[in-house]
């Protein structure tokens, strides 16, 4: 997650350790725990006003990455490292630091970030 998603789950799980500790109906849980609850319970993560979604990405999301990357380094599409791309794929994709995860964070609006 970057820093803003992290900022965003800090002020939610504030908000509840707050309500929870005014309340003994309440059970207090740890931050790793809450967010395991918003990523898995539905009806918990609506009543907190957070989405945490968490999905693998396919290689054509990857490749297009790779091919942002390339054009940012300015690497052109003949290069030698390209044309080995089916046979090095892994280790290419490795190299520029291309994710394999993107997860999306909704409260009030949706973060998107890599990993």
């Amino acid at each position: 997650m970057n820093k803003e998603q992290e900022t965003i789950i800090d002020e939610v799980y504030e908000k509840y350790s707050i309500i929870a500790g005014m309340s003994t109906q309440v059970i207090t849980i740890t931050k790793e725990e809450f967010i395991h609850c918003i990523r898995t319970d539905v009806i918990f993560s609506k009543q907190w006003g957070l989405k945490i979604e968490e999905r693998e990405l396919i290689q054509s999301e990857r490749l297009q990455l790779l091919w942002k990357v390339c054009r940012e380094e300015k690497i052109p599409p003949d290069s030698k490292e390209l044309k080995d791309l089916w046979l090095r794929y892994n280790e290419i994709m490795s190299k520029y630091n291309i994710p394999t995860k993107l997860i999306i964070i909704t409260y009030n609006k949706t973060i998107e970030s890599y990993e």
